[in-house]
């Protein structure tokens, strides 16, 4: 009996948490599972499952189950990176990137990359929600600023920076704040995800520390706050991507650049045994090219951060 074909098989049985749905998932029979089943037991000499009205795992069985689906998932990138040796990438590639980013940037390139590689199809969500790669079968997510601990894989494409932005007409009327202590005493456009509780969090003398703003608005949609900013409603700290075409255009200006938070890195995030996939290279190479170390965005902003 081929090994692999009895970790398929026990994977099946345990997903479907079911031998006659696992079979008619393999395409076989009910007999034929559960032979399989008890000749993976006795060539590991332990019981995997716990069985009574429903089939439950033992602790070794879950043991056995993450490593199998992790093995079978490594046979498989190594088969695609022989095939691709000599050949296009080809099948599917199910990514999830935050909206602003993906609005403004991301998927025009995307156009170009699948423009590049026609025999893969790309399945793409594109929202600010922090999708569970293993539970929903993404390939590769975008994520922008820190990464929480996870047993994810992250590649970094290029930093991010945060800037603190109002429109002239706003400074004019209310004045402009030089140092973090004056936001109180202004009007703040606030992102629900980074700012829930109203409070902004800025660097100051090797600290982070908290500073009151009055809400005036919160979303949780940048393109909105964007405009917010632009009618001149208040204060925003907005992604260098999202505010550099409104500042190089006069519309917006960065004030307190000194204390602008830390945005972070926009990375690629993928699971472990998704490692080895050519297809996630081939987007995260392609993205790391095109981007570049240093993006158009910061190019752009570089005179007005000197002069800000």
């Amino acid at each position: 009996m081929n090994q692999f074909q009895e970790m398929a098989t026990y994977i099946a049985v345990v997903e479907a948490a079911n031998i006659s749905a696992a079979a008619r998932r393999l395409g076989t029979t009910k007999s034929v599972v559960s032979r399989r089943i008890q000749q993976l037991e006795t060539r590991l000499g332990i019981v995997l499952f716990e069985r009574g009205k429903r089939l439950g795992l033992t602790d070794a069985g879950h043991l056995f189950y993450q490593r199998a689906v992790r093995i079978l998932s490594e046979v498989s990138d190594a088969e695609e990176t022989v095939r691709t040796l000599h050949s296009q990438l080809q099948g599917q590639l199910r990514l999830t990137a935050p909206m602003a980013f993906s609005i403004r940037y991301l998927a025009p390139l995307l156009s170009t990359f699948m423009a590049q590689y026609p025999n893969l199809n790309l399945d793409v969500e594109y929202s600010d929600r922090l999708a569970n790669l293993n539970q929903e079968n993404f390939d590769v997510a975008i994520r922008i600023g820190p990464l929480a601990d996870s047993d994810l894989i992250a590649q970094r494409i290029c930093a991010n920076r945060h800037l603190i932005c109002a429109s002239p007409a706003y400074l004019a009327q209310q004045g402009t704040p030089t140092h973090p202590q004056h936001l109180q005493q202004h009007q703040g456009l606030l992102y629900i995800q980074r700012e829930p509780t109203g409070m902004l969090q800025l660097p100051i003398e090797g600290e982070i520390r908290s500073f009151r703003i009055g809400k005036r608005l919160r979303t949780d949609n940048a393109f909105h706050l964007l405009a917010a900013a632009k009618a001149g409603l208040g204060l925003a700290i907005l992604p260098a991507f999202i505010a550099a075409d409104a500042i190089r255009a006069g519309e917006l200006r960065i004030v307190l650049a000194a204390y602008s938070p830390d945005g972070g890195d926009i990375s690629a995030v993928y699971r472990r045994s998704k490692r080895a996939s050519p297809k996630i290279q081939a987007l995260v190479n392609f993205l790391s090219e095109n981007i570049g170390r240093t993006p158009r965005w910061e190019t752009e902003l570089s005179p007005f951060l000197t002069s800000a």
